[in-house]
């Protein structure tokens, strides 16, 4: 028997200021049942689920839930339909408990003041259907993981007894624990009948999680199919017209003299690391969550500065002890928060992109300025002009913006910490060409990225490291299983061989068994 029809959107179509951006899309979610959305930044998304939420109402097209025509002039009502949107930036109070947030607006009430025992009772409930969580309806929010926050949430939706949750990258922010989580907490949530409409650029989640998935681009809807009559590649040409195959650019075939080395590296999560990185080489950096990665970037780049171990540049030893002098010395480094930590979200496109430039380069600031210009044209970026607030661009435009800066002041090394989170397949294409772009023009760049298939594909090398050691380094093109074998701890390489990589023998590399 066919599982009812939970959410049916047709004909929906939405303009702005006389410009369309939803042109008739159609949408259907079964109760039970996970429907992946998907598309580049632009594409429509997130205005379906505004109107889905009453944020903004259509200019043409129904929207139904459970078959019963509905219409939503305020997210207030969508809420009391039973609709449930948890955004990829949670709308938590911090400093407010579970409770208290699960029950935000909706308080109950005895004898004129909150009954603030019914309220944690009731969070504790709805806290055990889900199972364990690790944390209490009293537990203060600001003290919870992001994953945690995100079972707050989920818990909000199911206060309001929510039959449709809809999911806007619930897992941008989350470690690969925690993402195994929640895809068994939303298993448990499609069990009991409510309909998911998961929204997410991470194509592994979509093919695992997905029942159905709908394609939008420029606004329309491009085809609905079981996730069964798909694969990633053809998943891809539906939503950019190209295969997934032409994702990454062509790797180095020739590379240039070691660029940046590190020495018996120790800082507060690594220990005694060793590592080469040749000019116009991309090296990927692999690692469980925890296992070093983001700390021995920070160490390089003289934001957590080496307790022991020295840096080299071009063969000459470096006292990177901040940051401001890490790009004095040629490296830049483009952090994985990009909204906290790689841009001033209020200020403009041409503002941001000079930012490096006239905090540390003030002399070359104003003739910068056209290179500046030059670069934000050569990465695609789509946006009103260089006067637009940064704010208003899409992820993957941000990200072209950080760039930009950065390479604006012309660096010998590139840092880069998970350069394509949270961003569409298009913009990823988009970034793994500018990447191999500045490594052709002799740059050395040391890539931190979750997502094994990407970067298995951008690495001329990987090195893995495991617990703040190097465990291992593999070749070009390594299998997934190769580097997680290292990653946990399965198989472990020898420290302190001063050889470049290439000068290694056979013998002396970390074979791991196929």
């Amino acid at each position: 028997m066919t599982p009812k029809m939970a959410l049916q959107m047709a004909g929906i179509t939405k303009s702005f200021l006389g410009v369309p951006v939803l042109h008739g899309v159609d949408l259907d979610v079964r109760a039970g049942e996970v429907h992946a959305l998907v598309g580049e930044n632009g594409a429509g998304k997130s205005t379906l689920l505004k109107v889905l939420s009453g944020v903004h109402p259509p200019d043409a097209g129904t929207v139904a839930i459970d078959g019963e025509p509905r219409v939503f002039a305020n997210p207030r009502q969508a809420q009391d339909a039973g609709v449930a949107i948890i955004h990829q930036e949670f709308a938590l109070l911090p400093e407010r408990t579970v409770a208290q947030n699960v029950f935000l607006g909706r308080e109950p009430v005895r004898r004129g003041l909150v009954d603030t025992s019914a309220m944690e009772r009731d969070t504790a409930a709805l806290l055990a259907e889900i199972g364990e969580t690790g944390f209490g309806p009293t537990e203060v929010v600001r003290r919870l993981s992001v994953a945690q926050q995100q079972v707050v949430e989920i818990v909000k939706a199911l206060a309001v007894d929510a039959r449709i949750v809809a999911m806007d990258e619930p897992t941008a922010a989350l470690a690969d624990h925690e993402v195994a989580l929640l895809t068994d907490l939303i298993r448990r949530l499609t069990r009991r009948g409510i309909a998911v409409l998961y929204v997410s650029h991470r194509l592994p989640e979509i093919f695992a999680l997905a029942d159905r998935i709908t394609v939008l681009k420029d606004g329309a809807r491009v085809t609905t199919r079981p996730v069964a009559e798909l694969d990633p590649s053809a998943l891809v040409r539906l939503m950019v017209g190209r295969p997934l195959d032409a994702y990454y650019p062509p790797r180095a075939t020739e590379v240039g003299e070691v660029r940046l080395e590190v020495r018996g590296g120790t800082a507060p999560a690594i220990r005694g690391v060793d590592l080469e990185v040749r000019a116009g080489e991309v090296v990927g950096l692999a690692g469980l969550q925890g296992a070093g990665r983001t700390e021995l970037l920070r160490a390089i780049f003289g934001a957590d500065p080496l307790t022991s171990g020295e840096v080299r540049l071009d063969g000459v030893p470096v006292r990177l002890g901040s940051p401001r002098r890490a790009i004095a010395a040629g490296v830049a480094f483009v952090t994985e928060d990009r909204k906290a930590e790689g841009l001033a979200l209020s200020r403009s496109v041409r503002e941001n992109a000079l930012l490096v430039l006239r905090a540390v380069f003030r002399r070359r600031a104003r003739a910068g300025e056209v290179r500046t210009r030059d670069l934000l044209a050569s990465v695609g970026l789509r946006s009103a002009g260089e006067d637009q607030e940064v704010r208003f661009l899409s992820g993957g435009n941000q990200q072209k913006v950080v760039l930009a800066k950065w390479l604006a002041a012309d660096p010998r090394v590139l840092l880069l910490d998970e350069p394509t989170r949270g961003i569409d397949v298009g913009a990823k294409a988009a970034v793994h060409e500018l990447v191999r772009a500045q490594a052709a023009a002799g740059m050395a760049v040391l890539l931190v990225c979750s997502e094994l298939p990407e970067l298995i594909g951008m690495s001329d090398r990987i090195v893995v490291l495991h617990e703040g050691e190097v465990a291992g380094e593999l070749p070009a093109g390594a299998a997934e299983e190769d580097v997680m074998a290292l990653a946990t701890g399965g198989h472990r390489a020898p420290q302190g061989d001063d050889r470049a990589p290439g000068d290694r023998a056979p013998e002396d590399r970390t074979e791991v068994p196929r």
